[in-house]
């Protein structure tokens, strides 16, 4: 049934909508009630799938049970406090040592010589995404362990044949410096 003109009041933007009547006028209080709960909540309604698949999410919760997982499914352990609160921006160089490994403990990469780190450009799509997102919320000189899921590593294909198809990862990172250049 489509309403009649003199149902409709006109909004500020031209727009007709349906004049509040008296069996309307107390669900207005209550959509209010819950708009007002969800902007002060702060968090969101839906629930987030959990990133990593739950054999996987075992292993992770009895070795790493204080890692504080990020809204994208990434967790991670602070080993050590960096120093300062500057934080590298996207576009900076970063200076990192890291060890790589499966969730089983194979490594498959790493760079520990402090003469020779890796210095790859943070927020240009250089690195994986758990990456970039680590690396922008670490200070000077921190030290994290990054548990990442395979939606923020190297996907569904891996990287054969030292990374499996859909591999949870390990990544022991420390922060070493980071500028423009």
């Amino acid at each position: 049934m489509i309403p009649r003109r003199e149902h409709l009041a006109p909004t500020c933007c031209g727009l007709y909508i349906r004049r509040l009547t008296a069996k309307t006028r107390p669900m207005r209080g209550y959509a209010c009630l819950l708009f007002l709960f969800v902007l002060v909540s702060g968090t969101p309604l839906v629930a987030q799938r959990e990133k990593l698949p739950w054999a996987d999410r075992e292993i992770v919760e009895k070795n790493w049970p204080n890692a504080v997982k990020t809204s994208t499914g990434l967790r991670y352990v602070i080993l050590q406090q960096g120093k300062g609160e500057e934080r590298p921006q996207s576009g900076d160089v970063v200076t990192v040592l890291y060890t790589g490994r499966l969730l089983n403990g194979q490594v498959f990469n790493s760079f520990l010589d402090p003469t020779q780190p890796f210095r790859p450009r943070v927020g240009r799509d250089q690195l994986i995404p758990a990456w970039d997102e680590a690396l922008m919320q670490m200070k000077r000189g921190e030290k994290r362990l990054l548990i990442v899921p395979y939606e923020l590593g190297y996907g569904t294909k891996g990287l054969p044949p030292t990374i499996p198809r859909m591999a949870t990862l390990v990544f022991e990172m420390q922060l070493i410096d980071f500028g423009k250049e």
